[in-house]
């Protein structure tokens, strides 16, 4: 099973006269790099608020945002009306002594210090916290499902991939037959055109060791072997995100090599093919947690 470190997930819930909202976003990261942006009156419990997020989420870039709306409109503010006043006639000299005049006088009174007062709160009681805990759980619990839904599209883009390079790694065969009698053709053609006598068995010798040297099975082997694993890990009950990546590297290797001892063109194009799907591969495996 394969969790993808993008993801959203959302808690709301309603308390006494306010709607909290906590929205919580990921993205791809090496390591736990978590962000919050919490109002002053709850940050008393953000270490709590942590420890839910990275116990649950584990990885990623996470931004966890609460957002807190009235539901009661009734005396969220009151306004200082004789503060309004001294500003209104501190205003008014200021106008006749610089000979301006101003008639939007509420819109500047409103945004001065003192005139509008927010209601004042009471402090947080342990209810309300309890309650925005069971949002954040749920947020949480909401994000693990977005990133579980985006594994299972990635698990199965991965599979497709791997069975790609397994079907272009049964079609280097006749290519790789015929290539050794091709070399061993190609090398007695030059020799004659340079009119030397040789040692017949010594050439053998050699050519035996040089084809030895460009076989592949070894490397075709492994190459099954890391793909096969790469699908089993696919099947356990944990993403192992770290761990197919190390596998990707490990079949990147072989296909290198393959690539290398090849010396035939159409091995070298099959060796192109499973090097564009594995590197397909490598970039989604970047947001496996």
């Amino acid at each position: 099973m394969l969790y993808s470190m993008t993801g959203f997930g959302k808690g709301i819930f309603n308390f006494n006269d306010k709607k909290i909202t906590i929205e919580i976003k990921s993205l791809n990261s090496k390591q736990l790099d978590l962000n919050t942006k919490i109002p002053n009156r709850y940050r008393d419990k953000e270490l709590d608020y942590r420890n839910i997020i990275s116990k649950g989420l584990s990885r990623g870039k996470i931004d966890m945002t609460m957002k807190v709306e009235s539901t009661d409109n009734s005396n969220e503010f009151s306004i200082n009306t004789e503060t309004a006043k001294k500003y209104l006639e501190e205003i008014q000299k200021i106008e006749t002594s610089l000979d301006i005049r101003s008639k939007d006088y509420t819109a500047i009174l409103m945004n001065l210090p003192g005139v509008v007062n927010a209601k004042e709160e009471d402090e947080v009681q342990q209810a309300e916290y309890d309650a925005i805990m069971s949002a954040l759980s749920e947020a949480v619990e909401n994000a693990n499902k977005y990133r579980r839904d985006e594994g299972k599209i990635l698990e199965q883009d991965f599979i497709k991939r791997i069975n790609l390079i397994i079907n272009y790694l049964s079609q280097i065969e006749p290519f790789e037959k015929a290539r050794i009698e091709n070399i061993r053709t190609r090398i007695v053609t030059d020799l004659s055109t340079v009119n030397i006598d040789y040692d017949k068995n010594r050439f053998e010798q050699e050519m035996i060791y040089y084809i030895e040297k460009l076989d592949i099975t070894e490397e075709k082997v492994r190459l099954a072997n890391h793909c096969d694993y790469f699908l089993k890990t696919l099947e356990g009950n944990e993403s192992q995100g770290k761990l197919l990546t190390f596998i990707s590297q490990e079949i990147g290797r072989e296909i290198n090599t393959i690539g290398s001892k090849a010396n035939n063109m159409e091995i070298q194009q099959i060796v192109v093919k499973m090097k564009d799907e594995l590197e397909k591969i490598r970039e989604q495996l970047a947001n496996i947690l």
